[in-house]
């Protein structure tokens, strides 16, 4: 599974250890990933990559084993963190605007 999804084997176990992952275990008590542990780590991932803290995402997988009755609440988490990004984002285009002034200032090309 981590070489598959790209997560660290002791990310893999913390996010076990935390109740982020539950993996079934087969007869020799090895794990047994499926398609849907699949899908659910590299969707945690995403979310960590944009910032997500481990609290919401403990939240949000909670919510998930609540049922089809908490899309409502698992939207609007997922809306709020929309919006992080998105101002993240902004931020990271207005620094990257002023290295590529900087480049250019010095003669360089600041194309992609």
């Amino acid at each position: 599974m981590a070489e598959r999804t790209g997560v660290s084997v002791h990310t893999l176990r913390y996010y076990e250890r935390i109740g982020l992952l539950t993996v079934a275990r087969g007869a020799a008590g090895h794990r047994v990933y499926g398609a849907d542990d699949f899908a659910r780590v590299v969707f945690l991932n995403r979310l960590r990559m944009t910032g997500m803290p481990i609290r919401e995402l403990r939240r949000y997988v909670a919510l998930v084993g609540e049922g089809e009755q908490t899309v409502p609440e698992r939207l609007a988490m997922l809306i709020a963190h929309r919006e992080a990004v998105r101002a993240q984002l902004a931020e990271l285009q207005f620094a990257l605007a002023t290295v590529e002034f900087k480049i250019a200032a010095y003669g360089g090309d600041c194309a992609p």
